[in-house]
Order: C-alpha cells, then structure tokens, then sequence
C-alpha cells in the first residue's frame, strides 16, 4: 500500500491510497494523532525524551496528554523542523551525556510515526512519499534522504509541498495555480502549472528514490504534468507570530515567557480566525495571580505589521510573479490562489492576499490535509517536472571587499537534467601551486532572507538585510576541496584548468576537470553532491 507524510513544523499529516476505494484517505494513529476535534487526525509535532542512550522517546498528542509540555523542561521539544539542516546560532541540550540535535528528535519522530504505522497497517509500508519544504536547504533534504533509507522501504520519494497542494486542491480546470503554503515555521510561495500532455511525456527528473523500481514503470501511459514555474519561501511561520505574541504581552503585562503563555498564544491565534475576538486566562502559579489575555485580530495585525510582516510577504509574492512574468506567465493568468497550512487561516493574511487577487480565486478549505493527499498523486501517474530552487556557486576572494564572495555557476530556476553543462576556467593564484581546491556552496536568497537561532529554549527567525544572503557550502571539508592536482605545478598568469558543471536526472551536482596545460583529464563526471 501507499502512503504519503506531509512533515510539518506544527503538525503532521499521514494518508494512503485505498486500492479498493481507488481514493486517498487520512489515517489516525492511536496514541499520536489527535483523536478529537475537526481535524482528529492530525499528529503534532511534538517530542519528548524520556531516555536519549536508549531513544525512548513520546511524540504527538502522547506527549500533550502525558503534559510533556507543561513546564519548560530540555527534554521536550516543538518546532523543530525548521532546525534541521539549518546553522543554528545557539546551543542545544545534553541528555544522558548526548548533545541533541534537531536532526536527531526529527529522526525520532519520524521514527516513531514509521513504526506505528507498520503495526497499525499489519503489513510493510511497500511505497513512501515525504513531502519538504520548497525553501529547503539541500541540507535537510539529504538528512531526510539518508533517513529514508535506514526504513527499509522499497519505493521512497520526495516531492516538494507546494506542488503537492495544488494537486490536493484538485481544482478541476485550472491550469496556473499560486500555492501559498504558510506552516508553523515556513511560507512558501510557488507557481504551478498543471496540464494533460496530448502525447506521452519525457521522462522528467524530479524525485530522489530508493528500490528497484523505476520511474518509468510507476508513471506508464499518459500523464498530467505539474511544472513548477517559480518559487520563493522563508523560514517565516506560526510560532514567529506565537513569540511576538509573547513578548508584546510580556511587555504590557510583565508576565513572563515560558511554555505556558506559548500554548496561550497560539490558542489567541488559532481562536481569531473564527471571532473577532479572544481571550483566555493565565495564572502565574509562583505570584499567584491571574491575567486576562485578550486579543483582538486588530490588535494581532498591528503587531504582524510591527514586525514587517506583510512586507516580507510583499517581497516574496514579488519575487514569484516576476519570475511568472520571465516566463511569460501575467498575474492575471494566474487562475487559482490555495492556501494551505493553519497560519494562512488567519484573517489579516487572506486580506492581505485579496490586495493581489480577487477573492473568488482563492481556495482555502483545505489547509490541513491538501498537500498529504496531493502527495498521493504521484501514485496515480502524476509526472512532475521540477527546478532547482536555489542557486550554486563557487567562493573567492574578493579583494576589494577583502573577504570571501560567492560565484554563482547555476542558477535558481533552472531545469534539470541540464541540456548543456556550465564552464569554468581557473588559474593558480601562487607560485608553484600543487593542486586548485574550490568550494562549491547553495546560495539562499539575497531578497527577504532570514536566519535562525535560539533565544533561550525557543527556535526563531529574523530577517538578513538585502547586503547578506545564506550559503551552505557543499564541499567545505578535508579530502573534497581539492578539484586538480597539478604537474607540473601551476604558476599566476594563465588559465590552467577547465570545469564543467551540470546537474543530472536524479539531481547530482557533477563536474569535469581538464588540464589546460596537459591537455588531459583529471577527472570526469564526478559527484560533487546531490541536490535533493
């Protein structure tokens, strides 16, 4: 049977293909999911360790009715997708002499998923699809890759979040569909388009995957194809709101920051999209008093445009549409507008929204469960033609700046397989130079960029100015630096080496060295890293 997880940094969603039904379907973990409510089976994401040496760890709803998450405790843990992959400025826990990181609770959550699954199920998960982030550094997707591989699934494949959305929306005709996925840690803007091909499709590379199975034998016959046309996201979610919440009641109240007032915060949130209205009430165990805390959506989006909020927002949705326009794809050609995640639910951001669009074009009735089902898509024969979302380059020095700058050798946008491979000719740069080394790195955005570390036990963000942009380097380590080792040595003055780059099918970053002066290679089709 099929599945598919949508990993989210507030909540997680599990579905499955009905054979029988010939449908998709949400499914419920006992001890995990919900089990109440209008969305029972929704999974948080939460975790709590009991023994780190032994992996002995709650995750879910387990550790909300066990009240894991009642006092401030290291050993429990929210939010912590948006950590994994990324440089974390700050420090993390030790429990039972281990450091844990953010990769590790993933692990154990997923984990603990996986196998709750299998024994629910009573049979082996024969095809998975996780879905990501589209604003994922390649970081976190080979983390997940490399996770997926350890669960002894035959068919693995990932699939970015935005795209399955829109075919979870399923909205009938539409052809260019805007998806605006905004989680608890992420808003990821992406244009999609989606069309029945009247002849067979080329097979397309998109999907990183594990088995024996080919991607031709899972997409026989014709097939729609969902293209991604633009992309753009930031690490910008639900608990960024939920901590500005904090602090602006820290301030007029003088209550202090903990877990308690987080839970109160995002139930004010959550509550606002249904009244205009809200209140709830926290009392202070140590002082013995009670506050009533009230908020307004008002209030809340006096607070949002403190931040700058709805301008981070502006400069992602420009970025999309841009790029459309490149492609000559207008913003009136844009047919439908989805929202997904439970911060798009909130009334100030779909205000905001019908700034741009009219509101008869806007979908969001499924915010929760969309990109889980669109997922199980691929299922059903759907191709999927993708591009690389980030750009890559390579380091120098900059001397006028004095510091290390970054190259750029492939850009964001582009297809993949590459038709044709990008050239790079290099120099020694000292006399006698035994070998060239070259650092390649994924260049994040210049634009509306963001950083994230931790303030006390809480996970947040904040905007980079225009003049810095984020960059995880690829092969920034000892033994994968070097390209060429030259001999004779090299001397300044004259080219001495040429480097091809392309990326192929199954998204591997690949190079070719020559030597100029020899006229030889010195190393050909070579793996670099694989971005995806």
């Amino acid at each position: 049977m099929s599945y598919a997880i949508d990993f989210g940094t507030t909540n997680t969603v599990i579905t499955r293909w009905n054979a029988v039904t010939q449908q998709a379907e949400m499914v419920a973990l006992p001890g995990l999911s919900q089990g109440w409510g209008p969305n029972p089976a929704l999974i948080p994401s939460l975790v709590f360790v009991e023994d780190a040496a032994q992996g002995k760890v709650w995750a879910g709803q387990a550790v909300l009715d066990r009240g894991g998450d009642r006092r401030p405790n290291p050993r429990f843990f929210r939010n912590f997708k948006r950590g994994i992959g990324a440089s974390i400025q700050g420090f993390l826990p030790e429990l039972e002499g281990q450091t844990i990181s953010f990769e590790k609770v993933g692990q154990w959550f997923l984990g603990q998923l996986l196998s709750t699954l299998q024994a629910n199920e009573g049979q082996a998960l024969e095809e998975l699809i996780v879905t990501v982030p589209v604003d994922s550094f390649e970081a976190y997707r080979h983390w997940l890759g490399s996770l997926c591989q350890d669960w002894g699934i035959a068919q693995i494949r990932l699939l970015d979040e935005p795209t399955a959305a829109a075919l979870g929306y399923d909205q009938g005709q539409a052809n260019v569909i805007l998806v605006i996925d905004f989680g608890g840690g992420t808003v990821d803007f992406s244009l999609v388009q989606l069309r029945k091909p009247a002849r067979p499709a080329p097979r397309q590379g998109f999907i990183l995957k594990w088995g024996s199975r080919s991607t031709e034998s899972a997409v026989k016959g014709q097939k729609e194809l969902a293209k991604i046309l633009a992309k753009a996201g930031a690490n910008l979610g639900g608990s960024d709101i939920d901590n500005w919440l904090i602090a602006d009641f820290a301030q007029k109240l003088g209550i202090p920051s903990s877990v308690v007032t987080q839970r109160l915060a995002e139930r004010l949130k959550i509550s606002l999209s249904q009244a205009p209205t809200a209140t709830e009430v926290y009392f202070d165990d140590r002082s013995l008093e009670s506050y009533e805390l009230t908020l307004t959506r008002s209030g809340l989006e006096e607070i949002l445009q403190r931040h700058q909020f709805f301008e981070r927002l502006d400069t992602l949705l420009t970025q999309v549409l841009q790029q459309g326009q490149s492609q000559d794809i207008s913003p009136e050609a844009i047919e439908a507008v989805l929202l997904v995640g439970g911060t798009s639910q909130i009334p100030a951001i779909q205000a905001w929204l019908q700034d741009y669009f009219p509101a008869n074009k806007i979908a969001s009735d499924r915010p929760f469960e969309a990109i889980a089902l669109g997922a199980l898509k691929l299922v059903q024969g759907q191709e999927i033609q993708d591009l690389l979302y980030h750009s890559y380059g390579v380091r120098y020095w900059n001397r006028r700046q004095n510091c290390h700058s970054w190259h750029p050798i492939i850009e964001a946008g582009q297809a993949y397989p590459m038709a044709q491979p990008v050239e790079l000719t290099l120099g020694a740069s000292l006399d006698n130079q035994p070998s060239i080394e070259l650092i390649i790195g994924e260049l994040g955005a210049t634009v509306g960029g963001t950083e994230i570390y931790l303030e006390g036990d809480r996970l947040v963000t904040r905007p980079l100015t225009t003049e810095q942009f984020v960059v995880q380097a690829l092969n920034d380590r000892p033994g994968a630096r070097a390209i060429a080792q030259l001999s004779p040595p090299g001397y300044p003055g004259s080219d001495r080496i040429k480097v091809l780059f392309w990326v192929d099918a199954q998204r591997y970053l690949r190079i070719t060295v020559e030597d100029l002066l020899l006229q030889k290679t010195l190393m050909s089709n070579q793996s670099v890293a694989q971005l995806s």
